[in-house]
């Protein structure tokens, strides 16, 4: 792997301001390649502990830094991603296998949330409360919540870390942060990059391991952790919750979805086209906002997927180094697998491939993008996150009848709907049980507005000014002045 810095390409984990090496490793897998692209520290639960009494010693100092010099810290840290976003780029491409346009995006997009709670420090505002007594006053104060724990996924290594350690660092906590075993390595050059910013020792941490259920629960039962923040599975996600209930620790979890993608026939359908691709084929389907389940009025149906399969047609599939690519591979076998299984279960109930359907040409765990047609209701693609490039198609008649197939699900992140018709733009986006609803729009998420789902999608809400308060503590004082 060729960067401009090689000294970013981070093998070691990161704990109290130095890089540790470990006599246990672990490879880590170019999912294009299928080569080891390098071996990273397996850390074990004396490291583990290491990191959480750093953060717990280095809080009180962090904590009590005034704000604007919070923020520096962040903005400082903001510029060196920025101005690396090319070799950190290239390292999401060889661990992940996303195309590099999308990776160079989500190194701008995971930048936009540094700088966006840069500015959200200095606007941690409380309250000075009405009090009935003339010999009382009440106000309110906002005080960080401690040490955080943050466990983030494989499919945006960077962009899911700053979204959880720029409001916690912005708020006042110190961070240990433990990120996917597939993608150490995005973590560990944001982890230089701090501090070559110059964040204080022990105000973040970086510990790498390939036993996440272990270390994993090791975070979540430690006494000095305060808060766990998580991205993964709505499985682990009530694992986890479980396990905080013990210490009654708070909890952010962005979980599973299974987001409709509705089509009315009143819908521009070239918009709703670019739409659907952009929705489902970022990141090869891999995202928790990705359309999962597709719904077209019968009316516009066929004249929608045949905009569809032209588009669909000219996706390239291949090393996402490579000039042109559109499509990388999935991230694993597993994953592939998956995506197989979900297929042939359609197939077996009566649904037709119209295009793709199987491996890729290129081998390993690239997958031909695919439709679907005749989809229904009682297929695992409905029921579960395919977390791949298959769009599986059902009509429908009645705006009652979509929503009602669109709610009929234990997840509620994201959902996605195309009209024309303002009166019935209100009343679906009011209608569909999510967090998030796109309207003649695919592109959601922004560091300006809340991230997060309803049902078993989660709790809480990433990004936004709401995203600072996830990580504060509220505190009253009643003062008598008598």
């Amino acid at each position: 792997m060729q960067l401009k810095d090689p000294v970013l390409f981070r093998k070691l984990c990161f704990v109290d301001g130095r890089w540790h090496r470990a006599q246990e490793r672990f490879s880590v897998k170019d999912p294009t390649t299928r080569d080891t692209l390098g071996e990273v520290v397996n850390c074990d639960e004396t490291l583990l502990d290491q990191a959480v009494q750093a953060a717990h010693v280095a809080q009180p100092l962090w904590r009590n830094l005034a704000a604007p010099k919070r923020a520096r810290f962040l903005r400082k840290w903001g510029d060196l991603i920025l101005e690396n976003k090319q070799d950190l780029a290239t390292i999401i491409v060889r661990e992940q296998g996303k195309p590099l346009a999308e990776a160079l995006a989500e190194v701008v997009y995971a930048s936009s949330f540094v700088y966006w709670f840069a500015d959200e420090a200095l606007r941690a505002y409380g309250d000075v409360i009405p009090s009935p007594s003339s010999t009382r006053r009440s106000f309110v104060l906002k005080q960080p919540v401690g040490v955080v724990a943050a466990i983030t996924p494989w499919n945006f290594p960077s962009a899911m870390i700053t979204r959880k350690c720029a409001p916690a660092l912005a708020a006042g906590c110190t961070v240990v942060l433990k990120p996917a075993e597939q993608t150490p390595f995005s973590a560990l050059a944001l982890a230089f990059l701090a501090q070559k910013a110059g964040f204080p020792k022990g105000v973040i941490n970086v510990i790498t391991s390939n036993n996440p259920g272990i270390i994993g629960a090791k975070l979540v039962a430690h006494e000095l952790v305060n808060k766990i923040t998580f991205t993964g599975s709505t499985q682990v996600g009530k694992i986890i919750m479980k396990g905080a209930a013990k210490t009654l620790k708070r909890v952010s979890l962005e979980l599973g979805g299974n987001a409709p993608f509705i089509v009315f026939e009143d819908a521009d359908l070239d918009l709703a086209a670019e739409g659907a691709m952009a929705c489902k084929f970022r990141n090869n389907g891999q995202t928790c906002i990705s359309a999962n389940r597709f719904y077209i009025h019968a009316s516009v149906h066929d004249a929608f997927v045949e905009k569809l399969i032209e588009k669909v047609k000219r996706l390239t599939v291949g090393d996402g180094l490579k000039e042109g690519m559109t499509q990388g591979p999935l991230i694993n076998q597993a994953g592939f697998e998956k995506v197989e299984i979900h297929i042939a279960d359609a197939v077996a109930k009566g649904a037709t491939v119209l295009l793709g359907g199987k491996q890729h040409a290129a081998g390993g765990t690239f997958f031909e993008p695919t439709i679907i047609t005749k989809v229904t209701d009682t297929m695992l693609m409905t029921q579960e996150e395919t977390f791949g490039p298959v769009i599986g198609i059902q009509s429908f008649e009645t705006e009652d009848d979509v929503i009602a197939h669109a709610n009929a699900t234990p997840y509620g992140l994201a959902a996605y709907f195309y009209s024309r018709d303002f009166a019935r733009i209100w009343r679906v986006a009011e209608a569909l049980e999510c967090g998030m609803v796109g309207v003649n729009e695919s592109r959601i998420s922004e560091a300006s507005a809340p991230f997060g789902g309803t049902k078993q999608s989660g709790i809480g809400r990433e990004g936004s000014k709401h995203g600072l308060d996830a990580f504060l503590e509220i505190k009253h004082v009643s003062m008598g002045i008598a």
